[in-house]
C-alpha cells in the first residue's frame, strides 16, 4: 500500500477569509458561536470548533480551476487563528461522523466516475489506499455523507 496523508485547506487563504477576505461566491465569511454540540468541523485544523468559540460560515471551491465538476459549497473555519493540521495519515479529529463519502478526482480536476462511495469513518484509510493504488486518481475527497460538504483532501504520502 501506498503512503498517503490528509490535507487540510492552506493557512495563506485561511489567514485571508480570518481577515474579512472574500469567499468563493465573493461575499464575507458569515461569523457565528458554536455550541459546541452543532458538529462545526475547521477546515484548517481538521479539528470541531469548541463551545463558545467563534466560527465562519463561508463557500468554498476546493479546486483550482473553474470548471463543470468544481463543486461550490459552505464550510467552517475557526474565526480566530489555529494551527493548521500536519499532513499525516492519522484520522483527522473532526471526522467524528459514521460515514463519509469518499471520491477520486484526476489531474484535471474531473470526478472519476465510479470512484464515489459512502465509506464507514474506520474504513477511510483503506478505501483511500485503494483509489491513490490507481495511476487515474490524483487525489480524494472526503465529503460529508448527509449533505455533500467539503471536509478535506486526501494525497499520496
Amino acid at each position: 500500500m501506498s503512503a498517503m496523508r490528509f490535507v487540510a485547506l492552506p493557512t495563506e487563504l485561511v489567514t485571508v477569509l480570518q481577515a474579512n477576505g472574500r469567499d468563493a461566491n465573493g461575499q464575507t465569511p458569515e461569523r457565528a458561536i458554536s455550541t459546541g454540540g452543532d458538529g462545526v468541523p475547521c477546515r484548517h485544523c481538521l479539528d470541531v470548533v469548541a463551545a463558545d468559540d467563534a466560527y465562519l460560515i463561508l463557500a468554498h471551491r476546493p479546486f483550482t480551476t473553474i470548471q463543470p465538476y468544481a463543486e461550490c459549497g459552505p464550510i467552517f473555519l475557526h474565526a480566530a487563528a489555529c494551527e493548521r493540521y500536519a499532513e499525516t495519515a492519522e484520522l483527522p479529529p473532526m471526522l467524528g461522523s459514521a460515514q463519509y463519502i469518499l471520491r477520486g478526482y484526476n489531474r484535471a480536476e474531473r470526478i472519476l466516475y465510479g470512484t464515489g462511495q459512502v465509506v464507514p469513518t474506520a474504513q477511510i484509510p483503506q478505501r483511500a489506499q485503494e483509489l491513490l493504488a490507481r495511476d487515474d486518481v490524483a487525489y480524494i475527497h472526503v465529503r460529508s455523507a448527509t449533505n455533500n460538504c467539503f471536509q478535506c483532501r486526501i494525497e499520496r504520502g
